[in-house]
């Protein structure tokens, strides 16, 4: 069967995108998922994105982890589907789609997309880590000298060790100065660290603020593959009107035969 696809990134995070509206991808076929998106044998991606019709949306997003197994809400993908789904002219510049976690809004500007995350009402602080969940599950530590931090060692022993098997992602954050912060993320599904994670970068910035570390309610976010800018406000205890903004970028299409 042949399968035709695109390739996009968000700021390094890269994703296969296939046009599923006739339903004809095998999605239980973990191995087929697991192959297209390996690196040395296959397309090579962190995920992979199917675009399917909705009822009440403009499309359903169903995201596969690189591992071939179903993955929660993936932000860097969720930007990414909606500019392809503007570019093969099944929306126009703003639009609803579903998720994993919910219905999620986005516009597609110039260079970047502007997607709106889901609110969020619980954040645990612990020892020099925060933890709370984006529409995926993010751990938070601060961090100094990040660009020698061994994020794939420790990552992989915080993901196991204080979260079992269904894990959590990890992320190490160092302050460049008052609103820009740099993240590396221990991404599960993936198993190693990926340059840039959306719903992390978006975790972060809410940790910061929760935390003190921050005063802005707009904190830019620099990944290993690009800078990404979070805004949100705080009410009533609530983080609520939370956007992440940043480049999606299609890199070239194919078909997998």
């Amino acid at each position: 069967m042949k399968i035709p696809f695109y390739k996009y990134h968000g700021t390094g995070n890269d994703f296969i995108i296939i046009d599923n509206r006739k339903l004809f991808f095998p999605k239980k076929d973990t191995t087929l998922i697991k192959k297209m998106c390996d690196r040395r044998f296959g397309i090579g991606a962190d995920g992979l994105l199917l675009l399917e019709e909705n009822e009440v949306a403009d499309f359903t997003m169903v995201y596969f982890n690189a591992d071939g197994k179903s993955g929660t809400m993936c932000g860097n993908g969720g930007r990414c589907i909606v500019h392809f789904a503007n570019s093969i002219e099944i929306i126009d510049n703003t639009t609803t789609f579903e998720a994993s976690d919910g219905l999620h809004q986005a516009t597609t500007l110039k260079n970047s997309v502007r997607l709106k995350m889901n609110d969020v009402s619980t954040i645990s602080m612990l020892e020099n880590a925060v933890f709370l969940n984006t529409g995926s599950p993010h751990h938070i530590e601060w961090v100094t000298n990040i660009k020698e931090y061994p994020v794939e060692t420790v990552g992989r022993e915080l993901r196991y060790k204080l979260y079992g098997e269904e894990g959590s992602n990890v992320n190490f954050v160092e302050e460049l100065d008052a609103n820009t912060f740099a993240v590396r993320t221990y991404e599960r599904g993936v198993e190693a660290e990926t340059l840039s994670c959306g719903t992390g970068v978006t975790a972060v910035a809410l940790a910061l603020f929760e935390s003190g570390k921050t005063q802005s309610n707009s904190v830019e976010i620099k990944t290993g593959g690009g800078n990404l800018q979070v805004s949100f406000i705080k009410k009533g205890g609530v983080y609520t009107n939370i956007f992440l903004e940043g480049p999606a970028t299609f890199v070239f299409k194919g078909e997998w035969v």
